[in-house]
């Protein structure tokens, strides 16, 4: 069983900053890969970045160079700075964690709102 709490999303203005925290607790296996997707109101789930546990990232196109990823995997602390930040990336985002063989858990979501 693993549980994963987020926390950091709230409102900001355009062009302002976020950092989103997720942190994993539980049963976990040191290979895996640790992410954010998002959710807007009316719209599918998508994944906006993801990071392996040797450190490999992958980025959406439409937050590359305004979003970083990052992780501890000491302190099982994943991070996501949020950069730049536009009204179309209102969503509600969620870590998640996924062992190499095995299936994904999730966190409960955080809002995250930009005002234009």
């Amino acid at each position: 069983q693993v549980q994963l709490v987020e926390s950091g999303g709230g409102l900001v203005q355009a062009g302002g900053s976020l950092r989103l925290s997720c942190v994993v607790s539980g049963s976990t296996f040191s290979d895996n890969t640790m992410g954010w997707y998002r959710q807007a109101p009316g719209k599918q789930r998508e994944l906006v970045a993801d990071i392996s546990s040797g450190g490999n990232t992958n980025y959406a196109d439409s937050v590359k160079g305004r979003f970083t990823i990052s992780r501890d995997n000491a302190k099982n602390t994943m991070w996501m700075q949020m950069n730049n930040l536009k009204p179309g990336d209102t969503a509600v985002y969620y870590c998640y964690y996924r062992p190499q063989y095995g299936y994904r858990s999730w966190g409960q979501g955080t809002q995250v709102t930009v005002s234009s």
